[in-house]
């Protein structure tokens, strides 16, 4: 399987931060970006000035409507072709902002961590999900929406897809949110070619490998030491875990150093003042972002305005071990230290009531010990750019 672009965070903060440049360019994107009603009225929301986010890099090689991207693009991201990825959320990040600024926090969610996939049937409905990888909630409510609107008679290919992914986004928000025992007050969701595009918009970003590295999954061929990477590279620098010592681990800390590097340029490279990086910035939101509709995007910007600075710390929550289940390697963790780390994370937690907790995974047989399994997860400094596998 294929990572994407991680980075949806970057994609609203990087094009959320630009929008201070002026009233006009925030109308401009306010009225093209793409919108969803996923998120729900009657959600439970935080309360007192804090804001959390769920941040979704979908690992699909379909544009907004379901088609597969160019050629042209599908070649420089070394992805394959449009039929690959499928509708996995391959990144899933919790951005919380807390109320009056000060330090964000983010924390990585595996994407294999084995879950209960929501929405639960009603008693004496039809099966649901069940458990699975986390990342799956999106992909298998879209295809079991998509499934009964066709037997319903529609064979409308836009409608099928519209249809598909709204429910798609509900089921993982709602597995997100369930998992981790906090609200989720807004969501962005991106794309593989959209991390991409963000990359190239910030004309580069620095990171920093312990090691060399080679790998012809991704594509990923890099010395040792800090470089500047154009979006290509990073696209291939987010996605390799193929030779990395902790496979998916590492690369979730590969996604988080490169966001820290890359919130951190918006203001050391002048953004808010060029042009032209403000444009293009704009016309990626354009392309490649869905956000909550309603969302007012100018307010999270001045509550926001430490995370241009790279003022966020991230934090990669626990697995407790691998194992298997239906046959694929899944991670095994324990729900209640999950909702512990993030309350504790967060705290003081001022939010209405979370969704119920889940129960915690059947246990499976379990793999050899492997690094990067510890409990407490891998902690980056926003304001650096650390050396990473």
């Amino acid at each position: 399987m294929r990572l994407v672009r991680a980075f949806a965070v970057a994609a609203v903060v990087l094009v959320l931060c630009a929008l201070a440049g002026g009233w006009y360019l925030y109308r401009d994107l306010a009225g093209s970006i793409g919108t969803s009603h996923a998120l729900g009225d009657d959600a439970p929301r935080s309360v007192g000035g804090d804001t959390n986010i769920l941040l979704m890099g979908l690992d699909s090689r379909k544009d907004q409507n379901g088609e597969d991207l160019p050629p042209e693009v599908l070649d420089k991201l070394h992805a394959g072709s449009g039929d690959i990825g499928g509708y996995n959320t391959n990144t899933l990040i919790l951005l919380h902002v807390p109320a009056g600024g000060g330090r964000a926090k983010a924390f990585s969610v595996p994407r294999d961590d084995l879950v209960d996939i929501f929405p639960k049937p009603p008693a004496g409905g039809s099966p649901g999900h069940g458990q699975d990888k986390i990342k799956k909630a999106y992909g298998l409510e879209k295809a079991r929406t998509e499934e009964k609107l066709a037997a319903q008679g529609v064979t409308d290919r836009r409608k099928l897809e519209t249809a598909g992914r709204e429910a798609g986004r509900r089921a993982e928000i709602e597995t997100v949110r369930a998992f981790l025992g906090v609200p989720i007050d807004h969501f962005a969701e991106i794309n593989l070619a959209g991390f991409y595009h963000l990359a190239d918009a910030l004309d580069g970003v620095t990171v920093c490998l312990k090691k060399p590295v080679k790998d012809r999954y991704s594509g990923a061929d890099f010395p040792a030491g800090k470089q500047t990477l154009d979006g290509q590279q990073s696209l291939a620098f987010v996605r390799q875990r193929h030779g990395l010592d902790g496979g998916d681990l590492d690369r979730t800390r590969r996604q988080q150093a490169f966001l820290a590097s890359a919130t951190h340029k918006l203001d050391s490279a002048g953004t808010f003042t060029d042009p032209v990086r403000l444009l293009n910035l704009m016309n990626t939101a354009k392309r490649d972002l869905v956000t909550d509709k309603g969302w007012d995007l100018l307010s999270f910007v001045k509550q926001a305005k430490n995370l241009s600075g790279g003022n966020v710390e991230f934090t990669t929550l626990p697995i407790e071990r691998f194992a298997k289940h239906r046959g694929e390697d899944v991670n095994i963790v324990d729900p209640a230290t999950i909702k512990r780390l993030v309350a504790e994370g967060i705290a003081p937690v001022r939010s209405t009531p979370p969704a119920a907790p889940q129960d915690p995974p059947k246990p499976g047989p379990s793999k050899a010990p492997g690094p990067g399994r510890a409990p407490g997860g891998a902690v980056i400094d926003g304001g650096r750019i650390p050396c990473v596998n």
